[in-house]
């Protein structure tokens, strides 16, 4: 890899009771429960001898505990990234789906529409703006390190917005990609071309219960 790339590895945060709850978190402070500081921990035994050399997460709780297992492993401080927080989801943040259904039933429909350019009320978000956003950042922190390994701790829809900028695929449309808590997903970025060499490797949460909506189903 030439000095003009910067090899990231980008993770999704350990799981919270509102992933299992299936509660829109986006930008709420949500810790990890007690599955998701175990996946953490084994995160960090996976990774130990392999430290990158910047260790950055999501200045949201949930990524900041994910990522204190690598820290103490790999001996490094970690710096808060806003620029990878998840999407805002506006008036849907903290409810669940039966919640949403009887109470926001029109903006449901809206919201699985999956368009790019649709942003819910409330300070919501779109697809657009949200992978603006994220390929701003991961540009930045690309020239900030270049020939540097990046450890990113993330959310499940900058992973989703990094996987479709990869393939080239349309902003409209649901998630086509696995993005399993804890997840590891290895990139790297050169002359402006976002490359995976590997994703969603989860082989350290062997035995642990099955995560909620980690897997999208496969025709």
């Amino acid at each position: 890899m030439s000095n003009n790339s910067t090899r990231f590895i980008f993770i999704r945060h350990g799981e919270t009771d509102w992933n299992r709850e299936h509660r829109f978190q986006g930008q709420i402070d949500v810790p990890l429960n007690a599955t998701g500081h175990e996946q953490a921990r084994r995160l960090g035994q996976r990774l130990a001898d392999d430290p990158a050399d910047v260790l950055l997460a999501s200045d949201l709780e949930r990524a900041q505990q994910t990522a204190q297992p690598l820290a103490r492993a790999w001996g490094r401080p970690v710096l808060a990234e806003p620029g990878v927080r998840e999407q805002a989801f506006g008036v849907l943040e903290g409810l669940d789906f039966p919640t949403i259904q009887r109470e926001h039933p029109e903006l449901l429909l809206q919201w699985r529409e999956h368009r790019a350019d649709y942003e819910l009320p409330g300070g919501g978000e779109s697809q657009r703006r949200f992978h603006a956003r994220v390929l701003a950042t991961v540009q930045r922190l690309a020239a900030e390190h270049a020939g540097a390994t990046v450890a990113v701790v993330t959310h499940g829809g900058v992973l989703d917005m990094l996987w479709r900028s990869a393939h080239a695929q349309p902003l409209d449309g649901p998630r086509r990609c696995d993005i399993p808590n804890t997840g590891i997903n290895r990139l790297h970025w050169r002359t402006g071309v976002l490359v995976i060499e590997t994703w969603a490797d989860d082989a350290h949460l062997e035995g642990l219960p099955p995560q909620p909506l980690a897997r999208i189903a496969r025709a």
